[in-house]
């Protein structure tokens, strides 16, 4: 039992590590908390239901391309809404509430474009892999795979890329960047495109997890992915990734029932938060931020 439910504790974990990433990151950069990333991430999941269910593509083929679709989406919304409110210097709260008003136009459209019936990819529901006690469905052992590739290739760039480097200097000190001759524009324009492939892999990983999905189901992770990334540091991805990952696990190992009896399952958003507090209070500037002086 626990080792089953630290399986699905990684599933979780891993879903919400990615899709904290692809918010820290847009944060670290242009200070804007990005409240219609749920809904870039069931654009992401319903994209590659449209390659895979009516056009009957692989479910690589169509992850790729929802990917690259939700990248397209992100820097278009960038030049055409985020962009201007730059150079209008619009400040924290204009930049929230344009967020807010995004993700309720995202929204609508899907639900326009795809109805509110629940969807599902083409996987086999009925195969599972077994590993000792550890029972997984195709979606899960997909989900994880696919999840542990991403998670360790985003390492790799942050740390070993000239254009990752470029990133996380720029998120320190935009000013002392510029002047050190890194391209600005050309940087956050990357950044936004990271963002989007993060929140379509997600939004596909999220998708495999859950086994059904609506247009809806982004706005439903939001609270956990903004909880991992306030727990990890905010501006930090490297703590996005552990902030999830913790919560994650925590979420699912407070089912088991020899902890106390366990907590029913309809309350683990709950015990996120509760592991976000305790965290807080033990570091208040998050697993890996920062603690600065006011």
């Amino acid at each position: 039992m626990f080792a089953q439910l630290l399986a699905n504790g990684l599933v979780t974990g891993s879903v919400i590590a990615i899709a904290a990433v692809g918010v820290s990151i847009v944060y670290a950069i242009l200070r804007l908390v990005n409240f219609a990333y749920g809904d870039f991430m069931a654009f992401g999941a319903l994209a590659a239901y449209a390659f895979n269910g009516p056009l009957k593509l692989g479910l690589v083929v169509s992850a790729v391309l929802a990917m690259l679709a939700t990248a397209a989406l992100s820097l278009a919304l960038d030049v055409v809404l985020w962009r201007p409110l730059r150079r209008r210097r619009a400040g924290f709260m204009s930049l929230f509430l344009a967020s807010i008003g995004l993700a309720l136009v995202l929204r609508q459209s899907l639900l326009l474009a795809y109805g509110p019936q629940p969807q599902t990819y083409r996987v086999d529901p009925y195969k599972v892999y077994v590993l000792g006690s550890v029972r997984l469905s195709q979606a899960q052992g997909i989900t994880i795979l696919a999840a542990a590739i991403v998670i360790v290739a985003l390492g790799l760039f942050l740390a070993r890329t000239t254009l990752g480097r470029t990133m996380r200097a720029l998120s320190d000190d935009r000013t002392l960047a510029a002047v050190a001759g890194i391209d600005v524009g050309r940087t956050i324009a990357f950044t936004w495109i990271l963002s989007g492939l993060l929140a379509g892999v997600a939004g596909i990983l999220a998708g495999l997890a859950q086994t059904t999905f609506d247009p809806n189901f982004g706005f439903t992770l939001l609270l956990p992915i903004f909880a991992a990334v306030v727990l990890g540091g905010i501006g930090s991805a490297y703590g996005a990734l552990a902030g999830g990952l913790t919560l994650g696990i925590a979420m699912e190992l407070s089912t088991w029932s020899p902890l106390f009896g366990g907590v029913n399952p309809v309350y683990k958003p709950v015990v996120a938060f509760v592991v976000l507090a305790a965290g807080l209070m033990i570091r208040p500037q998050g697993l890996f931020g920062r603690a600065r002086v006011l």
